[in-house]
């Protein structure tokens, strides 16, 4: 079954350049993910069809929003490694979706 994945940064942008780089990984790695990227403000319009939240490493301190809101909705997160992130780093993107999965919150 294919796994969600939402990437959400401040508007967006760099976080669609990492989901393009994990949907590359994951196609080659054999996952099943379906990975997209959304600004913040756009968050809780997409969290229904989400199995896995990632937030970009700058928006920490929405923690315990994003707790709060993935808690209520089912949904597992967490926050992309700054190495990850900053280098564009799709297959350690992929990785770490991976262990979020398998471990939750």
């Amino acid at each position: 079954m294919t796994k969600k994945i939402l990437l959400v940064c401040g508007a967006g942008a760099s976080s669609g350049f990492v989901a393009a780089a994990a949907r590359k990984a994951a196609k080659k790695g054999g996952f099943d993910f379906e990975i997209k990227a959304k600004s913040e403000s756009e968050l809780n319009d997409n969290l229904d069809t989400t199995d896995l939240l990632l937030v970009a490493p700058h928006l920490k301190y929405m923690i315990d929003e994003v707790k709060d809101v993935c808690t209520e909705k089912g949904v597992k997160y967490g926050i992309i490694p700054q190495k990850v992130y900053g280098s564009l780093d799709g297959k350690g993107l992929v990785e770490f979706a991976e262990e979020v999965l398998k471990e939750g919150n």
